[in-house]
């Protein structure tokens, strides 16, 4: 149930990388996935147990970042043209 927040913080940074300039999409998203990676790990408390777990949350959120960003590109044209 904790890995519902990194993945909910990746589909928006996906979709909000949507509205970013192409050439800075690759950097702002690494930047923000490794911070939201790393405040997905501190709000689910996971930090007390071990530090490691930033490295299950960083790539969740890439992760959820990419199929976001993926998917909303692919399924714009479908939209345009109704």
């Amino acid at each position: 149930m904790q890995e519902l927040i990194p993945i909910g913080c990746g589909l928006l940074l996906g979709a909000a990388l949507g509205y970013i300039r192409p050439s800075m999409r690759l950097a702002v998203g690494a930047a923000l996935a490794i911070v939201l990676g790393v405040c997905a790990t501190l709000v689910t408390g996971e930090f007390e147990l071990t530090w490691g777990y930033v490295l299950v949350d960083i790539p969740l959120v890439a992760l959820a970042t990419v199929l976001a960003l993926v998917s909303a590109r692919r399924m714009a044209p479908a939209w345009r043209s109704r």
